[in-house]
């Protein structure tokens, strides 16, 4: 009986022992916090999407107060309102934020394009591009198993036959999206853009033609017609550098396979500013 008392004691004093040592540890090991750290953390939208450049939330919020200059724009889904609130604790001045937008630049819905094989393994796009660059006639364009919406935090993409499609006004540029999508065919834009080639595909005019009634067949037609040199045909696509484009709608109207579109890209962040 002596030796069980003996036992219970020593472990309890040991326990004891570990606890004080702890606490102390924690004292003096402590690394000190800047407040203003999580005060930021609590601004911001949580979706640890990266767009910030910084590795999640915790990882913008605990740069802006190193005293580095890190710019307080920098949080695309958060949009202004939150720049707005950090350059307040902060004690800066306001800067602006650059909305953007997710754009599928694949117009090749089961309308367009057609399955070349009777795929019945896992339902990702990323499980299906393995077999053989994916189940459609065209390899580079939407596989339509919603990669890119299962990941989207604000629900903002859809599949609607066979093909991904985004809702702007739910859209807050966060990039999870473009991450996601295996063939690379979404990007994030300014969401000022009015244009959009929806076209992936860098085959040859006439192969394109065979796997997608709706693809590009880099006709340089919109390359000619562009006042602004904005439009360039490389790799058998059409590319729009943004920097140039003046949203004249020129490349919209003559493309002959209809594949470069003209819509409201304003997302959720631009509409409620």
């Amino acid at each position: 009986m002596s030796g069980i008392i003996t036992a219970v004691v020593s472990v309890t004093a040991i326990g004891l022992l570990c606890a004080v040592m702890l606490a102390v540890a924690s004292k003096v090991m402590a690394v000190k916090t800047d407040e203003r750290a999580e005060r930021i953390r609590e601004k911001l939208p949580g979706a640890n999407c990266g767009a910030c450049g910084y590795p999640g939330c915790d990882g913008y919020a605990a740069a802006l107060v190193d005293g580095n200059g890190v710019r307080t724009n920098l949080c695309i889904p958060g949009g202004d309102a939150v720049s707005r609130e950090i350059s307040e604790i902060l004690g800066v001045a306001f800067e602006e934020v650059q909305e953007k937008v997710a754009v599928v630049h694949c117009c090749g819905d089961n309308t367009a394009t057609r399955d070349r094989m009777n795929y019945e393994g896992i339902n990702t796009c990323q499980a299906c591009k393995l077999l053989y660059g994916g189940k459609g006639s065209c390899t580079y364009g939407c596989m339509g198993f919603g990669d890119c919406a299962a990941v989207c935090p604000e629900g903002a993409i859809c599949i609607e036959n066979g093909l991904a499609r985004v809702d702007t006004r739910l859209c807050t540029g966060c990039g999870l999206c473009a991450a996601a999508c295996p063939n690379g065919i979404i990007t994030i834009e300014p969401d000022a853009i009015r244009q959009a080639v929806m076209c992936s595909n860098k085959e040859k005019g006439a192969v394109t033609r065979q796997q997608c009634s709706r693809g590009c067949i880099a006709c340089k037609r919109c390359e000619r017609e562009c006042p602004a040199g904005a439009i360039v045909v490389t790799d058998n696509v059409a590319v729009i550098d943004y920097d140039k484009c003046t949203a004249c709608g020129k490349c919209v109207q003559v493309c002959p396979v209809k594949c470069i579109t003209e819509a409201d890209f304003r997302g959720v962040n631009s509409r409620t500013a």
